[in-house]
């Protein structure tokens, strides 16, 4: 249901900007000391196929076009709402079909057959067939402009067996191809659409676009003629609501049916109200080093900065998250525990501090100001402890994109780093980490054209212990999303929400 927005006035309306490759956004949770406990529904009655459902969002996309846009804030809604790709992935990052009904991939790992579903149609009543996705494959693999491009560097070629069937060739097998599938590399076009994707759309979704009120809110209606299970109501209204305070303002003056990113110092006062559930991610908050900079290029240096944080007061500050202490999250392939690379010990970072010469070292953290106060103040504490003095230079996020993860003109930086398998990331010596490892890359490399799945995440595994062992960053918290429900809305997403929000499935009861 979509109520006054009167309860909103006046609203701050702020825009983060996106960037290619990071896919990182404002969807975090500020300084923080409390979490609610969930609040039990008792609603009953059957699903209203009539009802409307009104959503609290944090960061709103500056574009629709998400072929040429990149960023979370786009994927999150229109990723199997709008669009959808021969595969997708659940909310534990599984891979699932959606417009394919089946597919096969052939002993050596080189070929992907795809069997497209029957009935599915384009919301402007274009029937689709595989030259659509042929087409749609072929240009993201062709064009650099488009997002997912990279990850269609090893196709070979992309056929149309018949109107059903699509046959992708790779030139050496790689485990993540059909994970990559799942993201916008894999999203299905309409072959020869015109329509203007900055401002409208025409995907094969279940929900269609019916309005976009830019620095406000966007809606979605049922798509009727959906190939598909239809959504469980009729229509979405995506409330953009930047302020963490003016969501929970929002929710309990009956505004919002569902508020997502629920900062955990305000979620107590939602426990009447809502059910308030905890979800898992692959977000990352990454304290980034400057392995190409001294005295960052110094191991030691790097190491001695990770014994000197506190993690587990990091998370107790937030009152959300869980420590992770290497580069890959407990939802992706070749997670473990790293804790022992990292265990807090202030003294053992003074002695490499002097062993190293750097006893007075003095550092800058460049981070993105939306991220608040709350890290960089237990950075600044943490690190004067061990002699080091942090000077905190917070800027807007398109000076941030500038200057540390273009120019990598930078010591420190601290950024949430959403995306999902990212742990190629430190396998690229250009990336603006900087960090190069041979060992490293070769694992990497080794574990994408692993054919055997479980092998290719213990090779995974083997090179994230070394960049924890480098100390190529820092890990200081795994994150965790809070998400406020109201009595009668149920089978709403709780984990990787921040990244996909799948809303087919939603029902509300009369």
């Amino acid at each position: 249901m979509h109520r006054t927005r009167a309860a909103l006035t006046p609203r701050r309306r702020t825009t983060a900007a996106l960037f290619a490759g990071l896919t990182a956004a404002a969807l975090l949770l500020t300084a923080c000391t409390g979490s609610a406990s969930p609040a039990q529904s008792g609603a009953t009655g059957s699903a209203d196929a009539n009802a409307s459902l009104t959503v609290g969002l944090v960061l709103e996309p500056s574009s629709l076009d998400l072929r040429h846009t990149a960023g979370a804030a786009l994927e999150q809604v229109l990723v199997d709402n709008i669009y959808e790709g021969l595969v997708t992935r659940t909310q534990d990052n599984k891979i699932v079909d959606r417009l394919a009904k089946s597919h096969e991939i052939s002993a050596d790992g080189l070929t992907y057959t795809f069997v497209l579903n029957d009935g599915i149609t384009f919301h402007n009543g274009a029937k689709l067939t595989s030259a659509d996705v042929v087409s749609s494959l072929q240009t993201a693999k062709d064009d650099k402009t488009v997002q997912g491009h990279a990850d269609l560097a090893g196709v070979a070629s992309i056929t149309a067996k018949d109107d059903k069937t699509v046959v992708v060739t790779l030139t050496q097998p790689s485990q993540n191809f059909l994970f990559s599938l799942t993201g916008t590399a894999g999203l299905v076009f309409q072959k020869g659409d015109t329509t203007d994707l900055q401002a409208a759309e025409n995907g094969t979704g279940p929900f269609t676009l019916t309005q976009w009120k830019k620095g406000d809110s966007l809606a979605f209606a049922r798509n009727d003629k959906y190939w598909g299970t239809k959504a469980g109501v009729k229509s979405i209204v995506f409330d953009y609501i930047p302020d963490f305070t003016a969501g929970v303002n929002a929710a309990q003056s009956g505004t919002l049916d569902v508020l997502t990113a629920v900062d955990a110092n305000l979620a107590p006062q939602l426990d009447k109200k809502f059910t308030v559930t905890k979800g898992r991610t692959t977000d990352k908050g990454t304290l980034a080093f400057n392995n190409t900079k001294a005295p960052l290029n110094d191991q030691r240096v790097r190491e001695a900065l990770r014994l000197a944080i506190d993690h587990k007061a990091i998370i107790e500050a937030r009152g959300i998250g869980t420590t992770l202490y290497g580069p890959i999250p407990q939802l992706d392939p070749g997670y473990q525990d790293l804790s022992g690379t990292a265990p807090y010990d202030p003294d053992k970072a003074k002695a490499l501090l002097k062993e190293a010469g750097q006893e007075n070292l003095a550092l800058t953290l460049t981070i993105p100001s939306f991220y608040g106060s709350t890290v960089p103040q237990l950075l600044t504490s943490d690190f004067k402890k061990v002699g080091v003095k942090l000077t905190v230079n917070s800027v807007e996020f398109p000076a941030w994109l500038d200057s540390v993860y273009t120019k990598h003109d930078y010591d420190l930086s601290f950024v949430l780093h959403v995306e999902p398998r990212d742990f190629g990331n430190f396998a690229n010596p250009d990336y603006y980490f900087g960090y190069d490892n041979p060992e490293v890359q070769k694992l990497y490399a080794q574990s994408q054209t692993e054919l055997d799945a479980k092998k290719s995440a213990q090779l995974l595994s083997q090179a994230a212990e070394i960049v924890a062992k480098d100390a190529a960053a820092d890990w200081l918290y795994e994150d965790q999303t809070l998400t406020a429900v109201r009595p009668g809305v149920h089978g709403f997403p709780q984990d990787s929400i921040n990244s996909r929000l799948d809303l087919r499935g939603v029902t509300v009861t009369k």
